[in-house]
């Protein structure tokens, strides 16, 4: 394309032309980020939630030396390890995974006493109480119902704490599609019955898939709740790179996977266009479009290797800590990228789906 001086293109910075951006440089020299509106400081309390790859980010930031802020750590008495099983400290409060943002304005009403979902607790195989909306946080269940909900209570309060108390929310989009409570709206994050207790109704539990007028309205709802107990808290925004494990949609998983993904990423644009103190981070574009599907991807081509972690961290601390700029390592064979895979996130979904595994194996 020839440009006439008049052009305005011919001003734009490198990181706008492709050629220089992009063409020709390592999986590991590109950062899609130009100059940050924000910067972390060490003294600052980073708070956390989202779906299953959040934890990369939360687990960077407990290393990092930033004031990474868990206000539910679980009992003293317990090790660090046993703690983290039950899933304290896995994120700043023990609500498990939040798939959806509806599950995240949700948690933020029942906090505060806006919403009263009218979802019995669940019992799984062995009659033990679940709490349906983090049913994978006690392993095997609370023993009573009165314990399950002392416990909600007790979580539910320190969520509260965590949303006054924090200076910067760090949120990761994970899915579109959910199931929700035909009574009332509750969205749950996995299907009643599938593997994780409770029983599904079709009377009672409906499956819907968000679209992108219904993310940005539950994302806008709850930036102005957000800032309405805490008006100093900067949010930044991401969306997991991680593909679908199935779809309740009658189509493909990959036409399943890139609505979803292209919903949360305009949402994410949308929100922050709107919002001057939310940010975007680009987790998603690095681990989907700067490496090789080889190098970044496991071979089941879903599971994200250490050497995309390590990139995304790498951008992470270099756009809001202060970091010089990324370098990681090249990434490693194949082979060696399979044997060198960290423990793997706590995921509803994987668990439900070895779930549905063994019923198909027992034919029940």
């Amino acid at each position: 394309m020839s440009l006439t001086r008049s052009s305005p293109y011919r001003t734009i910075p490198a990181e706008a032309r492709w050629k220089d951006a992009v063409m020709g440089l390592a999986p590991a020299e590109i950062d899609p980020h130009l100059a940050s509106t924000l910067r972390l400081d060490p003294q600052q309390q980073v708070a956390s939630a989202g779906s299953c790859f959040a934890q990369r980010i939360a687990e960077a930031l407990q290393q990092s030396g930033y004031g990474y802020m868990v206000a539910e750590d679980g009992p003293a008495f317990l090790s660090a390890e046993e703690r983290k099983a039950l899933g304290y400290g896995v994120y700043s409060a023990r609500y498990g995974n939040l798939y959806t943002t509806l599950q995240l304005l949700q948690l933020f009403d029942r906090a505060y006493g806006h919403f009263d979902p009218v979802e019995p607790l669940w019992r799984n195989s062995e009659g033990a109480y679940l709490d349906p909306f983090r049913p994978n946080v006690q392993p095997g269940g609370f023993a009573s119902a009165s314990e399950c909900l002392w416990d909600r209570r007790a979580h539910l309060a320190a969520v509260r704490r965590m949303f006054e108390n924090l200076d910067v929310f760090i949120f990761t989009l994970g899915l579109t599609e959910a199931w929700l409570s035909s009574e009332d709206g509750a969205v749950f994050p996995v299907c009643p019955g599938s593997g994780l207790g409770g029983e599904f109704d079709p009377a009672r539990h409906r499956y819907h898939n968000f679209s992108v007028a219904e993310v940005c309205e539950q994302l806008d709802q709850f930036v102005h709740r957000l800032a309405a107990v805490n008006p100093r808290a900067q949010i930044i925004l991401t969306v997991s790179p991680v593909p679908l494990m199935a779809t309740f949609e009658q189509r493909h998983v990959l036409q399943a996977t890139t609505y979803s993904k292209s919903v949360l990423r305009v949402a994410c644009e949308e929100t922050i266009r709107r919002h001057s103190h939310v940010h975007y981070f680009a987790s998603y574009e690095i681990v989907t479009a700067t490496g090789d599907s080889q190098s970044y991807f496991a071979p089941d081509r879903r599971t994200v290797l250490p050497a995309a972690v390590q990139h995304v961290i790498a951008c992470f601390r270099h756009q809001y800590m202060g970091d010089a700029a990324p370098v990681v390592r090249a990434p490693a064979a194949r082979n060696e990228q399979a044997a060198a895979l960290p423990a793997q996130p706590m995921c509803d979904e994987q668990l439900v789906m070895e779930a549905l595994a063994r019923h198909t194996q027992a034919g029940t």
